[in-house]
């Protein structure tokens, strides 16, 4: 069966929209509602949050949130399990995001079979070094049909780039800033130089751009230069006021209108 980010992609080049929530947020029976209702509102991707207590790549909101998961009970057992009872619910693919740290305590090889059981299509591990990824993981998530994303700043070098494009599988996550995560109203001129500068090196690979993805004009400059964007906090904020379905519907078409 093909890996649904690679289908994707093959029929959505581009206004991809990826959104990122943390499981176990705000309520730890949260998860499967809010991904059912992010794929009733047209998006086309969706990233769950592995909860850890030290997300240091995060900024506040989704670190708050993180904490509220795991107050509330949330673990990655119990992760594997929602996302294995949304599957049959849904037909977009499914990311699971997280720092290694809570990967390795539950056993990585367990972790990747389980997900790729439960009906994962991808991984996103910042913090899994590149080098590390390829000597003992690779040939596993290739034979698990399971897609590994990795990350890129404007700090790193074309060489860097191509050699993730190289080995990704799926799409590429283009961070807009060597910063944390977090909204922002607009991106700058040197932010929009880098994008600018990725799209000219014509990738194997589609770039997501993620951090600071918070409204519509920000959706409009990644995707000028991008297949689409991510939204992290700008989604989770919303979270925190409300997450009913109408209120996520309306969130995502705030976004994406112009």
């Amino acid at each position: 069966m093909e890996n649904r980010i690679t289908h994707l992609f093959k029929v959505k080049q581009q206004q991809v929209l990826s959104v990122f929530f943390t499981a176990g947020f705000p309520e730890k029976t949260d998860t499967a509602s809010i991904a059912q209702a992010l794929e009733a509102a047209g998006v086309d991707l969706i990233e769950i949050g592995i909860p850890f207590s030290d997300p240091i790549a995060d900024g506040p909101t989704i670190q708050e949130s993180n904490k509220i998961a795991l107050d509330g009970g949330m673990t990655v057992a119990l992760l594997l399990q929602q996302v294995a009872d949304i599957r049959p619910t849904i037909t977009m693919p499914i990311v699971l995001m997280g720092y290694l740290n809570p990967v390795m305590q539950y056993g990585v090889e367990k972790f990747l079979r389980e997900a790729a059981r439960a009906g994962v299509d991808g991984l996103i591990l910042p913090d899994l070094p590149l080098a590390e990824y390829l000597q003992e993981y690779k040939a596993l998530t290739e034979e698990l049909n399971l897609s590994v994303s990795f990350l890129i700043a404007p700090t790193t070098s074309e060489e860097r780039i191509r050699e993730i494009d190289a080995v990704s599988t799926g799409f590429i996550y283009a961070v807009s800033s060597s910063s944390t995560t977090g909204a922002k109203a607009e991106f700058s001129p040197d932010q929009q130089a880098y994008f600018k500068r990725l799209h000219a090196m014509k990738l194997n690979h589609p770039c997501l751009i993620g951090f600071g993805i918070s409204n519509a004009k920000t959706w409009q400059q990644a995707n000028a230069f991008a297949a689409g964007a991510i939204v992290g906090s700008s989604f989770i904020a919303q979270l925190k006021k409300d997450k009913s379905p109408a209120a996520i519907k309306q969130f995502v078409q705030t976004l994406t209108t112009p």
